[in-house]
């Protein structure tokens, strides 16, 4: 048995994190701890629009900061083409992007259009599967994939609506892409997080609610930081996890487990 400590940190790693929207987001907390643990990063926040948010933190991290809108055509492989040609490869890729529409999200999921639906399903799920198929050819010494879910998608939460539905499926896809990916040394996983207060997550009603309840249920009696869900996602992306493939795994003071 080793107790080097490079099976912990992400030296000389090359990493890509998709999702970067303002300081409190999921990517940037990501983002930012794989760069302290010694990784290159190349990041992308949804548009332009967003850039002026998020650029300042990633100029003074050294990340480089690209816009990808993964419902437009041909920005993914843009993004993990422009990541490559920096890097030269890839180690991990971090996919944290949830949306669906503001309609289809505030009603019942019974009252959700089929559009909507299937919008929610290409932003928050889909992306995940084709940005998996632009990468794995970067990948040759095998890696890791992560994507972000949320309990929602085992449980039927109160006003988490249409997105339950949509990271189930997620989840499910994780499975399937570790089964498919094994073979190449990729490993795959979900990572979910307890409610945090994000971009995406300000769009859920009573999302203050939400995080109320959480609070009472979780064993821990307080939410998780974004740090404490960044370290979770740079230990699956380092050499320590690298027995592990195709779970979900719950960072939420304890909430998936009780009742």
């Amino acid at each position: 048995m080793t107790n080097d400590n490079h099976f912990f940190n992400l030296a000389g790693k090359k990493g890509l994190i998709l999702g970067l929207a303002n300081e409190h987001s999921i990517a940037w907390g990501c983002a930012q701890m794989a760069r302290q643990q010694g990784a290159e990063v190349v990041a992308s926040c949804l548009s332009e629009k967003a850039r002026p948010f998020i650029e300042p933190l990633t100029k003074a991290a050294g990340i480089d900061l690209m816009s990808c809108n993964v419902e437009q055509p041909g920005d993914l492989q843009a993004l993990v083409e422009h990541a490559v040609a920096r890097m030269g490869r890839l180690d991990f890729v971090v996919h944290s992007i949830a949306w669906a529409p503001l309609e289809d999200l505030h009603c019942k999921v019974t009252d959700s259009t089929s559009i909507g639906f299937a919008r929610a399903v290409e932003v928050s799920c889909h992306s995940f599967a084709t940005l998996a198929k632009f990468c794995a050819p970067h990948m040759s010494a095998g890696g890791s994939l992560l994507t972000m879910s949320y309990l929602g998608a085992d449980e039927a939460v109160p006003h988490y609506g249409l997105m339950g539905p949509v990271k189930a499926a997620l989840e499910s896809l994780v499975r399937y892409m570790a089964m498919e990916l094994g073979p190449q040394r990729i490993r795959v996983h979900a990572v979910s997080p307890g409610p945090i207060l994000t971009r995406a997550a300000s769009g859920i009603p009573e999302f203050d609610d939400l995080m109320k309840n959480a609070i009472h249920k979780a064993p821990l009696g307080r939410l998780v930081t974004l740090d404490e869900i960044a370290r979770l996602c740079v230990f699956l992306c380092a050499d320590a996890s690298s027995g592990m493939t195709g779970q979900t795994i719950y960072v939420d003071a304890g909430c998936h487990a009780v009742a």
